[in-house]
């Protein structure tokens, strides 16, 4: 009995990396279809604000669903979910739609998983959370490969407004870590996810309309590495498989494998986003800035291996309907 305990706990797992795995290709695409939208006369505030406005409609009858009977959890969250939806859904991805716009999308998603590195120092400052010697090897470690992957040592011209941006969404990356993992609100994940995106898609809305962020669209055909395609191609693209289809595997897995192994697993983003950013737009980083981008993810895996045990534990514990895990971002 013991034994087929033990299977069906695998297959569990092997089903969970599966889906862990389709979240991150879903996500990693998000860049180079919105690319390829900015090259052809959008602008960043136009393509995320698609973006946003399609995965939130597709989210917008299961959001509803998930809250009946509990609309005063999300009044009693509103602040949270206000500062989830603007900052670590809206600010995050218009900030690395900014970086795309003038480098290339893996080295942007690279920059930006550098987050867990800031979290761990947010929380060293913060809460006096002191990081343990591994989790500060990590830290060197992923630092030395965002030198490399720079490509600083070199000397080679490197777009500043590139690095900040990316800089900036990886801030806004750390604010999504450290809000998704307030497990004790009782809010339904994908009510998170759908709340949060709706208020994005409103804020940058409003935002374009007063004219705060610069709107422009083009309806003309969209060029990528293959040919040439309608402009809502990729405005679908983006909106349903790489964020909505995204955020429901990514919510699946996490509830299935736990928030530490899908937070790793959510590494294989970086690697399809290179992929899709090869595929779609012929982008692929120097050797030496592939190197730097490998110890980034070196980096950041020794981060989470050096995380307290008690994170460890909680992370294991099996999720109940009213304490959702730590959903993925991008």
């Amino acid at each position: 009995m013991k034994h087929v305990a033990h299977d069906a706990v695998r297959s569990r797992v092997g089903v969970g990396l599966l889906v862990a795995l389709g979240a991150a290709l879903s996500f990693g695409m998000s860049g180079p279809w919105a690319r390829g939208l900015i090259d052809a006369g959008w602008t960043p505030g136009a393509a995320v604000t698609a973006r946003i406005w399609v995965a939130a409609l597709i989210l917008l009858v299961p959001t509803i669903i998930s809250l009946r009977g509990r609309w005063s959890v999300l009044r009693r969250n509103a602040g949270m979910v206000l500062a989830y939806g603007l900052l670590a859904v809206t600010a995050t991805q218009l900030c690395y739609f900014q970086a795309v716009a003038v480098m290339d999308v893996g080295i942007a998603l690279l920059i930006e998983y550098t987050a867990p590195v800031a979290v761990v120092l947010w929380l060293w400052v913060r809460r006096g959370e002191k990081p343990t010697g591994r989790s500060i090897l990590g830290a060197v470690i992923a630092f030395a490969g965002l030198v490399l992957m720079l490509d600083v040592l070199t000397g080679a011209r490197v777009d500043a407004r590139g690095i900040l941006w990316a800089l900036a969404a990886m801030v806004g990356a750390a604010a999504y870590f450290v809000l998704s993992a307030r497990a004790e609100t009782g809010l339904p994940p994908i009510a998170l996810a759908g709340v949060g995106l709706l208020l994005g898609a409103v804020g940058l809305t409003v935002a374009g309309v007063v004219g705060i962020l610069p709107m422009a669209f083009t309806f003309g055909d969209v060029a990528y590495r293959f040919g040439t395609v309608p402009w809502f191609v990729p405005v679908v693209a983006i909106g349903l498989l790489a964020t909505a289809l995204a955020y429901v595997l990514g919510i699946a897995s996490t509830r299935i494998l736990g928030s530490r192994l899908a937070s790793f697993v959510a590494l294989a983003e970086v690697v399809a986003a290179l992929l899709f950013g090869w595929m779609l737009l012929g982008q692929l980083p120097a050797p030496i800035q592939l190197i730097g981008g490998v110890l980034v993810l070196v980096g950041v895996v020794v981060v989470k291996l050096g995380e307290p045990a008690a994170v460890e534990a909680s992370a294991s514990v099996e999720p109940s309907p009213v304490d959702p895990q730590p959903i993925r971002r991008r």
